[in-house]
């Protein structure tokens, strides 16, 4: 499922009709003296003068003088009746930075063709740019007044580029006085809302869009932003609001039913969505993206047949055959298929899906221990996804960690840091490592690092927490850190487990006992299981020991928590 659509949508637009930024070109003035004509009104009389002034510019042009092209095409801009020559004033102007030069263009411009949009929007930009609040709203004013259907567009337009110069809240401000001025004017309102959702002030965009709708009730466009506001607030139900009465409004506009399907999935409105889905389906039956939808819902319901059952529609389509496959091999994933989710991993080709699918591959073969198989796939995974490098090494640390391989992965992943030695899953990953290597101080050094730039990272402070209780006696510090911890994520199992722990090494067995039990509730890890084990051990409640440790160990053999316990407490079959 996409994500909320971005308000972005309506600033994607391209920029003015000449980019300041751009070099200007010799477009429009031709090579030939007697073709500099055609670019003046023919009812003007070229002198001498006004012709060598064009004549120059090009030549300036054309061998990167700019300024003298400038100054030229503005001498000649004043004493020829043709706003064009103005026009490519400005524009060299603006590629210059020229501010003064450039205004004194444009003015020439507006005098000569004062209806001329371009020519508003070049002043209109300068205008915000230097933060002249009474020309941006004069020329603004005249832009509404040339071209009302335009307008809303054409402030848009523009809006992309101030907003890269941190001009936005300068925007707004225009408008505001723009919107005292046409309080009846619907479009100022919904450039207002559109700005304040680019200042991240929602609540103002809430109220500008409310304002635009109250003008325009049936605006769809302002419509599908109010719901897009409300979307990102978390008011699933006025989102829901907005775009019903679109859809009511334009049943057959099949953007808005498929925002309005987004809105109900947020909100798990499952029945609804589907009875939307089905609705889209009738006037498209091949529309991919509700099928696939459609799935995804099936498979949140509980319904791996339905679900199925659309995913395979898509398999023959090339651009969701992939996503398909990949999403049938996690529903035969889920229902302990892993053989047939292989196959479906393999299937998905080279597509969006294809990292995804090899990684699902990698991790399935990974808790199979399929290692051979694993080193095979990482080869290959190696040469297709150079952009994918972190990752794929993090995959072969994994793979000789489960073998054992222990100085292997810690290499790997030194090898990792040089390239990114602030990653934190990286150095989190080396200091595990390095606790099975006895690197105890590298071990403290990564994940003191992963602190230094988060100080609430949980997953580090219970490591470094339950390290200092378990392989050392620093059990002041390591409360510290499991206490920070504990305080950040009451509920999470192996930060109670960790703490635990460490009330027993500090000879606290009863509390101690208390604390690994919840954990325990919480998440039956074998781990936990083993340190109550050992707790119950030391309390002389060996029988209910023993029985916990039977029960746990039938399920997993080869836990190397239980063997260890086994090795320790239960020697000789006791």
């Amino acid at each position: 499922m996409k994500k909320w659509i971005a308000i972005a949508i309506f600033l994607s637009m391209s920029g003015c009709a000449v980019s300041p930024e751009k070099e200007p070109d010799a477009e429009g003035l031709p090579t030939k003296p007697e073709g500099l004509e055609s670019r003046v009104n023919r009812n003007t009389v070229i002198d001498e003068e006004v012709l060598y002034l064009l004549m120059a510019a090009e030549l300036a042009g054309q061998r990167n003088q700019y300024h003298l092209a400038m100054d030229a095409y503005l001498q000649a801009a004043k004493r020829v009746d043709d706003p064009r020559i103005a026009e490519r004033a400005v524009k060299i102007g603006l590629f210059l930075k020229d501010e003064q030069r450039t205004r004194e263009a444009l003015t020439v411009w507006l005098a000569k063709d004062g209806k001329n949009l371009a020519a508003r929007k070049f002043a209109v930009l300068l205008a915000i740019k230097n933060s002249d609040q009474k020309a941006a709203v004069e020329n603004l004013n005249a832009m509404l007044a040339d071209d009302p259907a335009g307008f809303e567009a054409g402030v848009l337009e523009m809006t992309k580029l101030l907003e890269k110069e941190g001009r936005t809240q300068f925007t707004y401000d225009v408008l505001e006085e723009l919107a005292v001025e046409h309080p009846t004017q619907a479009s100022v309102f919904f450039l207002q809302a559109v700005l304040a959702s680019v200042l991240q002030n929602n609540e103002l965009a809430q109220q500008k869009v409310s304002q635009a709708l109250l003008i325009q009730p049936d605006w769809n466009k302002a419509v599908i932003l109010q719901a897009q506001l409300a979307g990102r607030s978390g008011d699933l139900v006025k989102a829901r609001a907005s775009l019903e009465k679109a859809v009511k409004a334009a049943p057959e506009d099949r953007l808005l039913r498929k925002m309005l399907l987004e809105v109900l999935v947020n909100g798990r409105d499952f029945d609804d969505a589907i009875k939307l889905c089905q609705s889209v389906l009738e006037d498209k039956p091949d529309d991919a993206e509700t099928l696939f939808t459609l799935a995804l819902i099936h498979m949140q319901q509980g319904q791996p047949d339905k679900a199925e059952n659309v995913l395979e529609k898509l398999l023959s389509n090339p651009e969701w055959g992939g996503q398909a496959s990949f999403y049938l091999g996690k529903i035969e994933l889920e229902q302990q298929h892993p053989d047939k989710a292989l196959t479906w991993f393999d299937r998905v080709g080279d597509g969006n899906y294809a990292f995804d699918a090899d990684m699902a591959a990698v991790s399935l073969l990974m808790n199979q221990k399929r290692f051979e198989e694993i080193e095979a796939r990482i080869k290959r995974m190696d040469n297709k996804y150079p952009e994918q490098h972190l990752r794929i090494l993090m995959v072969k640390a994994e793979l000789y960690n489960q073998l054992g391989n222990y100085q292997e992965a810690f290499d790997v992943l030194t090898q990792a840091l040089k390239d990114m030695p602030d990653n934190r899953e990286v150095l989190y990953a080396r200091a595990l490592v390095a606790e099975r290597l006895d690197k105890l101080d590298v071990l403290e050094s990564d994940l003191q690092k992963i602190l230094d730039k988060k100080p609430d990272d949980v997953g580090a402070l219970n490591a470094l927490g339950y390290t200092l209780t378990d392989r050392t006696q620093r059990y002041e510090e390591a409360a510290k850190y499991l206490e920070r911890a504990l305080s950040l994520q009451p509920d999470e199992a192996v930060v109670i487990d960790s703490y635990g722990w460490l009330q027993f090494k500090l000879g606290k067995p009863e509390r101690a006992l208390e604390f690994l039990r919840r954990a325990y509730e919480k998440q039956p890890e074998n781990e936990i299981a083993a340190h109550i084990a050992e707790v119950l051990w030391s309390l002389g409640e060996k029988k209910e020991a023993k029985e916990l440790f039977d029960s746990v160990y039938k399920k997993s053999p080869d836990d190397e928590y239980l063997l260890e316990f086994k090795k320790r407490f239960l020697q000789n079959g006791q």
